[in-house]
């Protein structure tokens, strides 16, 4: 059964395997977004100011490799205006099918790429253009991954199961550190730097296969149909999310900038940082992140579980609060280079993470109607990554180097913990009586029509 309906009008949810694969799939793609994200982030922190700018001085290289990676960002929202408006248009599973494999292409092309000693100046131009086209992927993957898992589920637990996307961050990143880290492990650092870094890109065609195997299973999502069945697709959904859904929009916006600045900090700044001002070794640093992400495993799922339990905004808020309070403790703690307190910071401050992010992608498709939910959903995603993920790995970069000292990073993250808070005021709750009328109308209809 997949969202047809019984002859009394009563919406036939999806049974168990239906859903299972559903979450699967949105996991796998979120999960190979973020490997790749992941890579790459560990790799301009250690690798590519050596393989692709080794004119440049450290500094410079560093900002230069971060600076690769906000392309990624940057080129986000084009992926949002294309890809989510597509989402709308043709349907959840034919965007993801495509946001899926031209992620993973851009990856293994990026593990096949010369570094500048052997093709000069085109090795980082073309670094930066496949990272430009990894980042239009992604951007349409992720509003098409989370209305694929939420839109199969029940809309009275949608916080759960949208975190199905959510989950995709820290397994990447589990997968992609821990690749990393057995890498660094049995490899010499001249091997590393030659040619290691590259296995860990060239592993995520595994990833590709996998998920397309489970997309390509798997029908459209109820909510999808019915609105195919209505004929009340939007023709100029953009248009329409800019002129209509402003509010909603830059609530979705504003409400994302203080997680993805505080993943940022502890799954990419923090490898710089601890290993060039605190001394510690590089493998101690991804395993301290390792293990943060295997946490954040159970700990995204059982926040989105909660979302649905308590105020959802209200979890959000509060781990907002807590997450940016505790970023001054992490500064604190791991001031005397101690394995254990990096462990304990890294965990804890990925926590806080988990109890903003897992409620995340319910909140942001709440905000939008049906009609626009998957145009609008992909539009706050990637803009607000380039007003958070992208830009705070280079503006820590900065501020440490001109002021070096943690404050003006805690002061920076304390200004985007407002702008969410602000962003959960604005937004709205959940209303999934709205949904589940919409599909039960709309569907009945068809099988009425059909008979």
């Amino acid at each position: 059964m997949d969202g047809t309906t019984h002859e009394s009008g009563q919406v036939i949810r999806p049974d168990r395997t239906a859903l299972t694969k559903a979450f699967a799939a949105s996991l796998t793609g979120t999960a190979l977004e973020w490997y790749d994200f992941a890579v790459y982030s560990a790799s301009a922190a250690l690798i590519f100011p050596i393989i692709f700018f080794p004119q440049s001085d450290p500094l410079t290289g560093t900002l230069l490799a971060f600076s690769t990676y906000a392309v990624g960002y940057v080129a986000r929202p084009i992926g949002g205006f294309v890809f989510g408006r597509l989402g709308d248009v043709i349907g959840r599973k034919q965007l993801l099918v495509i946001t899926l494999l031209l992620i993973g292409i851009t990856t293994f092309l990026i593990g096949l790429l010369p570094g500048y000693a052997t093709i000069g100046v085109a090795a980082p131009i073309i670094l930066v253009a496949l990272r430009f086209a990894q980042g239009i992927a992604v951007g349409g993957e992720w509003g098409g991954a989370v209305l694929l898992s939420s839109e199969y589920g029940n809309p009275r637990r949608r916080g759960f199961w949208s975190s199905a996307a959510q989950i995709g961050p820290p397994a990447g990143n589990l997968m992609a550190n821990g690749a990393l880290a057995a890498l660094t492990f049995f490899l010499t650092e001249d091997q590393f730097e030659s040619w290691g870094w590259r296995v860990a890109f060239l592993l995520s065609a595994v990833l590709v296969g996998f998920g397309l195997w489970i997309r390509l299973k798997l029908e459209d999502t109820p909510v999808f149909k019915a609105l195919q069945e209505s004929g009340d697709r939007a023709e100029a959904p953009i248009t329409e999310v800019f002129r209509e859904q402003s509010r909603p929009l830059i609530a979705a916006i504003l409400s994302r900038i203080a997680p993805d600045v505080m993943y940022a900090l502890f799954t990419v700044f923090s490898i710089t940082y601890g290993v060039q001002k605190l001394g510690f070794v590089r493998s101690e640093v991804l395993a301290a992140v390792l293990i943060g992400s295997a946490f954040q495993l159970l700990t995204i799922p059982l926040a989105g579980a909660v979302s649905d339990i308590v105020n959802r905004r209200l979890v959000y808020g509060v781990a907002a609060i807590g997450g940016v309070a505790w970023v001054a403790i992490f500064f604190i703690l791991i001031g005397g280079s101690s394995f254990a307190m990096l462990v304990v910071g890294i965990v804890v401050g990925l926590t806080f993470h988990s109890f903003m992010y897992g409620p995340q992608a319910a909140f942001v498709t709440e905000q939008f109607s049906l009609r626009l939910r998957s145009t609008g959903s992909s539009l706050a995603y990637t803009i607000a990554g380039v007003f958070g993920g992208a830009i705070a790995p280079l503006v820590f970069t900065f501020l440490l180097d001109r002021i070096d000292s943690w404050v003006p990073v805690f002061v920076y993250i304390m200004a985007m913990g407002v702008l969410t808070i602000v962003g959960l005021i604005l937004g709205r709750g959940p209303d999934p009586a709205e949904e589940e009328e919409y599909v039960r109308n709309n569907l009945s209809h068809a099988a009425e029509s059909a008979s």
